[in-house]
């Protein structure tokens, strides 16, 4: 009897009155699919930030794709229908489980800056770093983008379908268009990314003939990607690395104005390697939690964070729908003390020493752990020494625009992926009917202080500094248990610190964990998310010290949670317009 497939398609909303969610319709839905309910738990599911990434994720699992076969298909269809967050023309870092062989492994498709780039390319001539604005718009923030190089290399080694067969949904999307919603539009019309409509190919893009943002519905074909894809499918990554894509990249750099001319080549493009690293993994309660290892901090930093925490007897983590006042005063010094430590000595390893291992040392942690208080704010926290290096400290705008998802399929093979073009709409350059990213802008814009070098700084073919924290936890026989992350800029390691220390350390679901106000301390100001449910604990933190900010703290969080009986729970951000379809 054939197995009737159940899809799923929940797409949430910030309303004005709370968290809202709902149901709509699975676009294209196959003869049989039914609508289920947001607390439906899944055999196998995809998990990501548009309804039709989605569903073109769900559509290659159903015709015998697994996980990373499915991630190259929603990869796909988010360079069209998230075009502001992610797409082929920036980076990623990819956590793959493998069940069969009970392996995990880290893909790295973070951006590299241009062989001729120097320390000095955000530097104006008097020796002064350039304003944010006017370094993150045009090509001299434009990196070698990595996302599709990673990709192939993890389909090399574990995808099931034909490479050709995963970039068809995306294709079709983009020659039929897709209706543009109300995120998109209001970034656009908010104008997050000034520089959005100063180049003609963006600008005609994403307004209309008389310079408005694309209205709510409207139906934005996108015949030029379209055509990118077909060559990528056909040509596999080298269509973008050394055909004509990467001509229409070069010249796309290097045609904006002289002074944000950028020092991408041919070459550059022709010679970007993805690479496949060694998880960090440490132990936490009676959980392994794995995430990246540097370029990116965000693995580092936030194992740093639970270490930190690990001695500490927590009791109840939340109260009345936020962290409790106790819980959220610990989480913030921790994040203190290890955000002191990840601007002073995290950095693209290849090119600089980063002492990982001193840094997450038991006896380090402990050390450290015993300068929180818990009753009082610690102010700024100074970096600890866990090596004898002479560093300075980053400074590095990282704006907040990405995009996670995950994936689990049948046979139990799952993924967790953060990808990113940097800021919302990156660089606002487009080639070949995508974004083209501003990571080079993650790099610090000044290089040393007083003859100190920063671990950050630009470095021909260096991969600049991360906050991305995929992540996934296993119990203690090595099952997975968990899998998440989240965009956010360098918030990305609170967010998704906050969400495993309440999953680890209580009994709510991951759509209540993921709904709960975000509290993030990057060793300044204490941020509180914005809403009636933190205000309780924002002043019994400024009875304790604190300086609090409320903020938007906009987090794309998504998840995935194994349950006893094998099946998985999915959590979808309150936030944004994420989905999950799934059987």
């Amino acid at each position: 009897m054939q197995l009737l497939a159940l899809l799923m398609i929940v797409v949430w909303s910030l309303g004005a009155n709370g968290v809202q969610a709902r149901e709509q319709p699975e676009p294209e839905a196959a003869t049989g699919l039914q609508q289920i309910a947001a607390a439906r738990h899944y055999r196998q599911v995809v998990v990501a930030a548009h309804p039709l990434a989605a569903a073109a994720g769900y559509r290659i699992l159903n015709e015998g794709g697994d996980a990373i076969d499915a991630a190259i298909a929603v990869q796909a269809m988010l360079t069209l229908v998230e075009p502001q967050s992610s797409g082929i023309g920036g980076g990623a870092f990819l956590l793959y489980w493998d069940q069969n062989h009970h392996r995990l492994h880290a893909y790295d498709g973070r951006e590299t800056a241009p062989a001729s780039a120097t320390p000095a390319l955000f530097l104006q001539p008097d020796g002064t770093p350039l304003r944010w604005i006017d370094a993150v718009i045009g090509g001299r923030s434009v990196g070698a983008p990595g996302v599709l190089r990673m990709l192939e290399l993890a389909h090399n080694a574990h995808g099931k379908r034909p490479w050709n067969t995963l970039f068809t949904p995306a294709i079709d999307r983009a020659e039929q268009g897709f209706e543009v919603g109300p995120r998109l539009h209001g970034l656009i019309a908010q104008a997050v990314n000034p520089g959005l409509g100063r180049y003609p190919q963006a600008k005609a893009y994403f307004f209309t003939a008389d310079e408005q943002p694309l209205p709510v519905g409207t139906l934005r074909r996108n015949p030029e990607l379209a055509a990118s894809l077909r060559l990528i499918a056909e040509g596999g990554a080298d269509a973008l690395y050394n055909g004509p894509l990467a001509e229409q990249i070069v010249a796309a750099v290097q045609a904006t104005e002289a002074e944000k001319r950028g020092l991408l080549s041919r070459d550059d493009l022709h010679n970007y390697r993805a690479v496949e690293r060694t998880p960090l993994c440490r132990p936490y309660l009676s959980y392994r939690v794995c995430g990246f290892p540097p370029p990116t901090s965000g693995g580092v930093t936030l194992l740093q964070i639970l270490g930190l925490l690990e001695p500490s007897a927590l009791g109840p983590v939340t109260d009345a729908g936020s962290l409790t006042p106790d819980v959220a005063q610990l989480f913030t010094q921790a994040s203190r003390l290890a955000y002191a430590d990840r601007a002073r000595y995290l950095g693209d390893a290849d090119f600089v020493e980063v002492p990982v291992q001193g840094l997450l040392q038991r006896e380090y942690l402990q050390q450290r752990s015993a300068l929180i208080d818990a009753n009082h704010d610690m102010g700024d926290a100074e970096p600890g020494t866990p090596a004898t290096l002479a560093r300075a400290d980053d400074r590095s705008p990282e704006l907040p625009s990405t995009s996670h998802f995950v994936i689990v399929d049948r046979e139990g093979n799952a993924v967790s992926i953060t990808s990113s073009i940097e800021h919302a709409f990156g660089s606002t350059l487009m080639s070949g009917g995508f974004l083209l990213n501003n990571q080079l802008t993650d790099f610090s814009f000044v290089p040393e202080v007083d003859g100190v070098p920063v671990a950050n700084r630009v470095q021909p073919g260096k991969r600049p500094r991360s906050s991305m924290a995929p992540v996934m936890v296993f119990d203690a026989e090595d099952n997975l248990v968990a899998a998440l992350g989240s965009p956010g800029g360098s918030h990305i390691i609170n967010y998704v610190a906050q969400s495993l220390l309440v999953l680890l350390n209580s009994e709510l679901s991951l759509q209540q964990v993921f709904a709960l106000p975000h509290v993030s301390n990057r060793n300044g100001a204490t941020s509180i998310e914005h809403g009636n449910a933190a205000d309780a604990l924002a002043t019994a933190l400024e009875a304790r010290g604190h300086s609090i900010k409320r903020s938007d703290l906009n987090s794309g969080l998504h998840g995935i949670r194994r349950l006893p009986d094998g099946r998985w729970e999915v959590g979808i951000d309150p936030r944004r317009e994420g989905a999950a379809a799934g059987d």
